[in-house]
């Protein structure tokens, strides 16, 4: 069973959501004595309860993916489907830092077509509703890769464009850093998946920045496989030189 709903009133609840998911998480990190692994499963459970029953109550003919909560596959014949992450970043969250996110999208047609990104350690949240205006790019060709495991061709990127790699926690941290200003790009190759970008696409594309996969194709949600493991999202003006560096 479908229903309308109006799509100012879809961004605004994301956004709602995942400022709440941000500050609950926060409420729980400080009131715990746990640390560590178990300090991150008990974010993941917090903001999995809160965003699982909120669109239970508020879109119930709506569709959810989460990357905590078993995949119902009757999701792929909705038009409507919420893809969310609870707690993007739950080793940066366990270890008391600000590079985690939450992500809050509804995807329309495989479309990120709405988005929220709560950065709770900063304060934020960017969203759809309101896109962030395009900021002055930042002095020197700067990069944004995983903390982790940052990919064989952002190097080889950085290497052809003279640019500098800059570690980051959480794919949203990192998506949103290029969005606020403080890279030029962001560059991905493994282990994503739908949940991982799919709200910071919505708000990279809302803002004006170019994001595609490694070779140019669009960022496509809902699909059987949730395994999207690779993403670009840069800079407009940088768009054609990066993808010819990552091809």
């Amino acid at each position: 069973m479908s229903q309308a709903y109006d799509l100012s009133d879809d961004a605004r609840l994301a956004s709602a959501l995942a400022g709440q998911a941000g500050q609950l998480l926060l409420s729980a990190r400080t009131l715990t004595s746990l640390t560590g692994k178990p300090l991150g499963g008990l974010g993941d459970a917090v903001g999995q309860g809160f965003l699982s029953h909120s669109l239970s109550a508020l879109r119930p003919h709506d569709a959810v993916l989460s990357e905590e909560a078993a995949d119902d596959e009757s999701r792929q014949g909705c038009s409507r489907v919420w893809v969310i992450d609870p707690l993007d970043g739950t080793r940066e969250f366990s270890e008391g830092r600000d590079d985690w996110a939450v992500h809050v999208a509804l995807c329309v047609d495989g479309h990120p077509t709405i988005g929220a990104v709560a950065l709770p350690g900063l304060g934020l949240v960017l969203d759809t509703a309101t896109p962030p205006p395009m900021p002055q790019a930042p002095d020197g060709l700067k990069i944004l890769v995983s903390r982790s495991r940052p990919p064989e061709v952002a190097s080889r990127a950085a290497e052809i464009l003279g640019a500098e790699l800059v570690p980051m926690g959480s794919a949203g941290a990192k998506v949103m850093g290029v969005v606020r200003g403080e890279a030029h790009a962001y560059v991905h190759a493994g282990g994503q998946y739908e949940w991982d970008s799919a709200a910071p696409v919505a708000v990279a594309l809302a803002a004006g920045f170019h994001v595609s996969r490694l070779d140019g194709a669009p960022m496509v949600y809902n699909q059987k496989d949730t395994y999207l493991p690779d993403l670009v999202v840069c800079r407009p003006e940088l768009r054609d030189r990066l993808l010819a560096a990552v091809s």
